[in-house]
C-alpha cells in the first residue's frame, strides 16, 4: 500500500492550498481516510476524517476553514485549506484505515508528508 501527498509548500497567512493524496495498492473506497498533521515538538494530530458513508469529521482547529473530500474513482483524498493561519504550520499525511479507539482517531497506515508553512 502506498500512500502519496503533495500539494504542500509556502504560504501567507489567509491564503489556500489544496493537499492531494494518491492511494495504491488499496480499495480506497473501503477505507476510511484521514489527513493528519505534526508541527515540530508538538503532537501528532487529527485534522480531518472522510467514512465510507460520506460523513466527516474535524479537528475544531480547523473547522470551517478545511475540507476533505474524496474521489473514489481516482482513489485520491484531498484537502482544501481556507483562510490559513501560521498555526497550521506542520508536516501533513494521509492515512488509510482511520478508527476510534478510546477516543482517539488511530490508522492502520499513513503515507509521507507533504510539508505545509504558513507565514504571518
Amino acid at each position: 500500500v502506498q500512500l502519496q501527498a503533495s500539494g504542500g509548500g509556502l504560504v501567507q497567512a489567509g491564503g489556500s492550498l489544496r493537499l492531494s493524496c494518491a492511494v495504491s495498492g488499496a480499495i480506497f473506497s473501503h477505507n476510511v481516510m484521514g489527513w493528519y498533521r505534526q508541527a515540530p515538538g508538538k503532537q501528532r494530530e487529527m485534522v480531518a476524517i472522510s467514512t465510507l458513508g460520506d460523513f466527516t469529521n474535524y479537528a475544531a482547529s480547523v473547522k470551517g476553514r478545511f475540507t476533505i473530500s474524496r474521489d473514489n474513482a481516482e482513489s485520491t483524498l484531498y484537502l482544501q485549506m481556507n483562510s490559513l493561519k501560521p498555526e497550521d504550520t506542520a508536516m501533513y499525511f494521509c492515512a488509510k484505515g482511520v478508527f476510534m479507539y478510546k477516543g482517539n482517531w488511530l490508522y492502520d497506515v499513513k503515507g509521507q508528508g507533504t510539508l505545509v508553512t504558513v507565514s504571518s
